[in-house]
């Protein structure tokens, strides 16, 4: 999967002297907000975020998603996107250079104004911060990857994942 290649080694340094400040080893970062959030360069992330209220009509989840494909290859590489009618879920891996919180800053950001424009209103469309998971390998990969595909059907607004119109899953 695309999400996973190209990931370097996990061999996190517990803490960094001075010889290995230039050691090309990813850095796993730590920082919370109200949630944890666990960041390293390279990385593939399982990612959710909400609705503040309401719910996403069928046209909106679209325009989500169609946002979020557009941002795969420039800022990140897509793995698989589900738009639910009051959540996301994600798989992907930001582009060297771009961090999490800036791709997410984007996909919300402008999805949020997208659906506005849609609505002809402002406001607050998203809560403000998402859950965010580093998948660790390829069974983890597919763990979550099934969950997304599994999600619109155990809601049932969909008998099988091949006719739910808001789900995404790359070539890879």
């Amino acid at each position: 999967m695309k999400c996973l290649s190209q990931r370097p080694s996990i061999r996190v340094p517990v803490a960094q002297t001075f010889l290995s400040v230039s050691s090309p080893e990813p850095v796993l970062e730590r920082r919370r907000r109200n949630l944890p959030h666990w960041t390293m360069e390279g990385s593939c992330y399982f990612v959710t975020f909400r609705l503040a209220t309401g719910t996403l009509t069928e046209q909106e989840r679209m325009i989500v998603l169609d946002h979020i494909k557009a941002g795969d290859k420039q800022f990140y590489l897509l793995a698989a996107a589900v738009i639910m009618p009051d959540h996301v879920h994600l798989l992907l891996r930001p582009q060297t250079g771009y961090s999490l919180s800036r791709v997410m800053k984007g996909i919300k950001g402008v999805s949020a104004r997208l659906i506005n424009q849609h609505r002809n209103r402002t406001g607050t469309i998203w809560q403000d911060e998402s859950w965010d998971r580093i998948v660790r390998d390829q069974a983890e990969f597919e763990e979550k990857l099934n969950y997304m595909a599994d999600n619109p059907v155990k809601a049932e607004l969909v008998k099988h994942i091949d006719h739910y119109p808001a789900f995404y899953s790359g070539p890879d």
